[in-house]
């Protein structure tokens, strides 16, 4: 008779042999991204020159910073989308950088420009702005799945910001200085600041431009009309970038006016939530 298979020691009956062990292979460590992190963090960069440059008295450095900062924020998606690099990282620095780049740098700068000069009012309305630009960027990364991405919902935070230098750079290049004494401009920063605070925490749709991105093709009007605002803008920069940035600003509300008075649909959320504490706050 022919004996049964010895077990080798140690092997309780029933046990898989190490012939019949599978290993499977190690998942791969996920690495970080050098091209839009490095996008992203000269965006974070520039934020904080803006800050140190305010805190000299260099103000219209500070708002350039600001706006340089904006264009690094516009670039840092699309170049991880076109490159495919995109990682939930990426994702979080983004956030954590517009924070510093669009909320406090510009709640620092126009405080330090002309609302110290107010007291309390003037305290009050920097930490509204950034306040509100912290909400927004939580809704922003909360809802980012249900919004129409034709849309913002309320104005983003970097035309926010672009909305309160604007202002301190036009006034900065009409030669106006120590803004803190003049109670009119002093005032005038400070309605503009709680416009921009709140606006960013609204629900009226600002047009996002996205659909012009990527492989898109546009008509031969719009690069003629491009064209047509580099030229514009290049008569005299602050004046004009001001002007549309204030354009801008207001155009979330026209939107919501007009679609209001056509008894079309004002909420820019695409698909309803389940979440039951979320029912009804999207008509």
């Amino acid at each position: 008779m022919n004996e049964p298979a010895r077990l080798p020691h140690g092997t309780e009956p029933g046990a898989p042999l190490e012939a019949d062990v599978i290993e499977l292979p190690r998942p791969k460590r996920r690495g970080i991204y050098v091209l839009p992190n490095a996008i992203t963090l000269a965006a974070l960069f520039a934020g904080f020159y803006a800050v140190v440059m305010a805190m000299n008295g260099r103000f219209e450095v500070a708002c350039l910073a600001v706006l340089v900062a904006a264009v690094l924020d516009s670039l840092d998606g699309r170049v991880a989308r076109m490159t495919h690099t995109q990682s939930a990282f990426g994702e979080q620095m983004d956030s954590l950088c517009d924070m510093v780049g669009f909320g406090a740098a510009p709640a620092l700068i126009v405080y330090e420009w002309a609302l110290k000069g107010l007291g309390k009012s003037g305290l009050i309305a920097a930490f509204v702005y950034c306040a509100g630009a912290a909400l927004r960027l939580a809704r922003f990364n909360t809802n980012i799945g249900i919004v129409d991405k034709r849309y913002f919902q309320g104005l983003p935070s970097p035309a926010a910001a672009a909305l309160v230098v604007g202002l301190i750079w036009v006034m900065d290049d009409a030669g106006f200085k120590d803004v803190s004494k003049l109670p009119w401009l002093a005032w005038s920063a400070f309605g503009v600041t709680l416009y921009a605070g709140l606006t960013m925490v609204t629900n009226a749709p600002f047009y996002s431009f996205k659909v012009w991105g990527g492989r898109r093709t546009v008509p031969f009007a719009v690069i003629v009309g491009i064209a047509l605002v580099i030229a514009l803008v290049n008569v005299h920069p602050p004046i004009v970038l001001f002007a549309m940035f204030c354009l801008y600003g207001l155009s979330g509300y026209a939107i919501y006016a007009w679609r209001k008075a056509k008894g079309q649909r004002t909420s820019v959320i695409a698909t309803s939530t389940e979440e039951p504490e979320e029912k009804g706050l999207h008509p």
